[in-house]
């Protein structure tokens, strides 16, 4: 969601810093392949404005590497912990990357198994 620009001469408070973005692998463990995981989570991604992808693992897990706002990131984690109706999600394991992957596109979109 964009930002409303607040006009100097009405405003005392100094402007707020830009939002640092974060990248985090998360590793989703459970019954979270057969249960429109993957779909759910772009759905969930969309108004978060994240880029990044999810995929299924054939260990029957499910990976997701996002990229965004920090607020925007955590909130989709918090969204994975939870996953869609029919899902059972054990644990999600995150990881902060320190240094943005290259192969983030624009969005966030599904990918195939691996």
């Amino acid at each position: 969601m964009p930002d409303t620009p607040v006009p100097s001469s009405s405003s005392s408070a100094a402007p707020s810093a830009p939002t640092q973005a974060i990248t985090r692998h998360l590793a989703i463990h459970g019954r979270v392949q057969g249960v429109y995981y993957r779909q759910s989570m772009v759905d969930a991604a969309a108004p978060l404005a994240v880029r990044g992808w999810v995929r299924n693992r054939s260990d029957g897990s499910v990976e997701a590497l996002v990229q965004g706002a920090s607020h925007a990131v955590q909130a989709l984690q918090d969204w994975a912990r939870r996953g869609p109706a029919g899902a059972r999600v054990d644990a999600v394991v995150a990881t902060d990357l320190l240094a943005p992957p290259d192969e983030l596109g624009a969005g966030f979109v599904r990918r195939p198994t691996v």
